[in-house]
């Protein structure tokens, strides 16, 4: 199995990047360093903002790995195209916010026509801030496939498929009709 998850990057200048990583069981490593860092932690004045966004080819899916806060920001992880089928959003989404992750997390599953899983946190920082989980697998109609239980550490699985995404997409082919566009560095 691939394992996906966030750390502190530094390179070789001395920047410090909140880096996303994908690693298959060969040791293929893919990495997306967060473009929109969370000024109100003062993020964006210890982290360098991430301009790469790859897809990741992994077992016939294609997936797009996005770090926390990028999921506030639709146009950044836009599916143009149909070039991904999952979104994985690794992230430290605080008790406090709850139900805006959830709500944002079924809405980039439905505006992306795609799969979503969403892994956030547990516990308590130094801060004092809490993190509940609520981690979840979601389909491309915003349908919870897999929840797991708050404030609980597990491992948990479910099954996706590429035939039935497929499918609704031909059905449903809104990605047709979606607006072109360019992001432009600030």
């Amino acid at each position: 199995m691939a394992i996906a998850g966030s750390f502190v990057a530094k390179d070789i200048n001395g920047k410090l990047f909140n880096r996303g990583f994908f690693v298959t069981p060969n040791g293929d490593a893919s990495f997306a360093d967060k473009r929109h860092l969370f000024r109100i932690s003062g993020e964006n004045r210890v982290f360098t903002a991430g301009t790469n966004c790859p897809v990741i080819s992994y077992k016939a899916w294609n997936i797009r790995l996005i770090v926390c806060y990028d999921l506030r920001f639709p146009v950044w992880i836009r599916n143009k195209n149909k070039e991904y089928d999952l979104l994985l959003c690794v992230a430290n989404w605080p008790t406090s916010r709850a139900t805006i992750w959830k709500v944002l997390l079924q809405a980039r599953a439905i505006e992306n026509l795609c799969y979503v899983c969403g892994v956030n946190r547990i516990g308590t920082d130094h801060n004092g801030i809490q993190y509940q989980g609520d981690s979840v697998v979601l389909d491309f109609k915003g349908d919870t496939l897999l929840a797991t239980e708050v404030n609980k550490a597990s491992v948990a699985t479910t099954t996706i498929s590429q035939t039935q995404l497929q499918q609704f997409r031909q059905k449903f082919p809104v990605w047709q009709d979606a607006d072109a566009f360019k992001i432009e560095e600030n």
